[in-house]
């Protein structure tokens, strides 16, 4: 009996093999329309695996349709403010968005904007060199100093004051959405001594007696006022002011924010103010991180 099946099972093989069986269909064979009409609601670094996956992905995923989504309603406003590029409107719409995730700087260079990558939100840093600020042009109170913790890499360095005041405006076009305003501040002045990062905290005073205080408003109605005493020495800190809304697509908000400590009974010093950021409100945790 064994004999007769191994006899039979030759028999098959060798059908088999006389026959040419149709090859089955593969991912290569889908309709590029068929996916980059799935691809467009994925999330951008989905889509870029995805893309790695043969040629025909690689082709659907790089569909204006499947990007278009993923830009924000003012990216044409963002294309004139910070390329500078007419013919820029005409790229790619996955090239535009790849463009505008990089950190983009505008105004001499004293601002820069980007987006997030996993879901095109609009973030802006304005330096400390955009700002205002009492005392700035008098090297006994004020000093630029060039450091690499910071994005612009200069930040102000305050020796010491009577009066601390910092005002900034901007007028910009966001996206519809939450929003929330943050100052980046150091107590202590960081460097590099025998590569490793030490902070001298020499002139840091006055801090933790009366708060500073943080206030902005905006065109469309938004007040927030905050206070902290200054007390965490040796790092940057994210000091949140307040959140706004923005509720109308493609309308220019304009933003008026400061910080001031303006007792007069004591000096205060030994501050770096790198700069001013406004975020969507989702990404507030992580900038209060420790």
């Amino acid at each position: 009996m064994g004999a007769g099946f191994s006899s039979f099972e030759s028999d098959q093989n060798q059908t088999n093999r006389g026959s040419s069986s149709p090859t089955k269909p593969g991912l290569g064979d889908l309709p590029e329309a068929c996916v980059s009409s799935v691809l467009k609601y994925l999330d951008p670094p989905e889509i870029c695996k995805l893309a790695l996956v043969n040629k025909a992905f690689h082709r659907a995923s790089s569909a204006d349709f499947v990007w278009e989504e993923k830009l924000p309603l003012n990216y044409r406003f963002l294309l004139d403010k910070v390329l500078h590029d007419r013919g820029s409107n005409y790229f790619p719409k996955k090239e535009i968005y790849a463009r505008l995730c990089r950190p983009n700087r505008f105004d001499d260079g004293t601002k820069e904007v980007w987006l997030d990558t996993n879901g095109g939100k609009a973030f802006l840093s304005i330096s400390s060199k955009a700002l205002r600020i009492t005392g700035i042009d008098d090297r006994r109170y004020w000093n630029y100093i060039p450091t690499e913790e910071s994005r612009f890499q200069t930040v102000a360095y305050l020796q010491q004051i009577w009066w601390v005041e910092v005002l900034g405006e901007l007028e910009f076009e966001f996206p519809p959405g939450k929003y929330s305003l943050y100052f980046r501040l150091q107590l202590g002045k960081a460097s590099k001594r025998f590569g490793r990062r030490v902070c001298n905290l020499d002139q840091v005073h006055g801090w933790d007696i009366k708060p500073a205080r943080f206030q902005f408003s905006t065109s469309n109605g938004h007040k927030a006022v905050s206070e902290f005493y200054l007390h965490e020495a040796g790092r940057w800190i994210h000091y949140h002011v307040g959140d706004f809304a923005v509720e109308k697509p493609k309308m220019p908000i304009n933003i008026k924010f400061s910080m001031v400590q303006i007792d007069c009974t004591h000096t205060k010093g030994g501050l770096c103010l790198d700069s001013v950021l406004i975020c969507p409100s989702d990404f507030r945790t992580s900038l209060l991180k420790p």
